[in-house]
């Protein structure tokens, strides 16, 4: 059994049925032998996003992660101040601080990162889309 960490977009796009997400991650999320993961970096960014009107939701934030993450059996992963200090020694490669953070977590926690995102290439982490 592998350990899969989901991207904040990945997470959207799998909820929402996007033509968007890769055939690839359709499958690792699909397989009930992987073990997928949600992480609450993604819903913090998530929610700056409703409030600077980037983001829509079909239902309040407040019951889309739970309802979500319940109905598709995904693990939420709380922010550990080990991932916050392992972000202070990651190189600037990526300035996004959700994916930096998703970076740490990936590393941290030795999870494979389910995204779209190239730029996270640059880092210690497997990334598979």
């Amino acid at each position: 059994m592998k350990r899969y960490l989901l991207d904040t977009h990945t997470f959207i796009w799998w909820i929402e049925d996007s033509p968007r997400l890769s055939d690839s991650v359709r499958e690792i999320i699909g397989d009930s032998e992987n073990e997928c993961w949600f992480s609450l970096v993604s819903a913090w960014e998530m929610a700056i996003k409703i409030s600077l009107e980037r983001l829509k939701l079909a239902i309040p934030l407040k019951r889309y992660i739970p309802e979500h993450s319940a109905a598709n059996n995904f693990n939420v992963l709380a922010i550990d101040f080990r991932h916050i200090t392992k972000v202070a020694h990651l190189p600037f490669q990526h300035r996004d601080p959700f994916d930096r953070l998703l970076i740490a977590q990936a590393m941290t926690e030795k999870m494979v990162i389910l995204s779209a995102d190239p730029a996270l290439d640059g880092y210690a982490i497997e990334r598979v889309w």
